[in-house]
């Protein structure tokens, strides 16, 4: 429970620096329980290099960039009823997830090293399944998201995106 509160005033004190962490962390986190737990690499083949990698993605792209789009959709549709939950969600989801993939997963592509046609080639073979692997999950998450959960606190879940992306698409 102290952990939580230190969480809350630090969250209150500096709250884009502590999202842009969170987002990071739990990015990494997400990694290591698909190398772990999905993959089943085990200690001794964990890919610390891609959690890094997974992590850095988190503080440098998903935090900064979920984070923001979070501040534009409450500015656009403000409230938090049920119906204004669920505008915000068809946006989310109609809108910024498709560009979001197409940002994220060229992103993933170049960390990996990967030459301009190679990304494109990629990018043009993996998003479909990916934005459809997202339409299985997230609509459904979001719209909690956008109901429950209070605006300083709604990146945390989506900052979870890559454990729902299939895992030929991981890094």
């Amino acid at each position: 429970m102290a952990l939580w509160r230190a969480y809350q005033r630090a969250l209150a004190a500096h709250p884009w620096k502590v999202q842009v962490l969170t987002a990071g962390s739990l990015m990494g986190l997400g990694d290591i329980i698909s190398q772990q737990l999905v993959e089943r690499r085990g200690l001794q083949e964990h890919q610390r290099g891609r959690t890094l990698t997974m992590m850095s993605l988190g503080c440098g792209f998903v935090g900064p960039v979920v984070g923001g789009w979070y501040k534009v959709l409450d500015r656009f549709i403000p409230g938090t009823t049920k119906v204004d939950a669920l505008k915000k969600m068809i946006l989310d989801q109609g809108a910024f997830a498709p560009c979001f993939l197409g940002c994220f997963l060229p992103l993933v592509g170049a960390l990996n090293g990967l030459s301009a046609k190679d990304n494109w080639a990629k990018l043009q073979r993996d998003y479909p399944d990916a934005l459809i692997t997202n339409y299985y999950l997230w609509p459904a998450v979001q719209l909690a998201n956008f109901y429950l959960v209070p605006l300083h606190y709604r990146e945390d879940p989506a900052s979870t995106t890559l454990v729902s992306i299939p895992p030929g698409l991981r890094l």
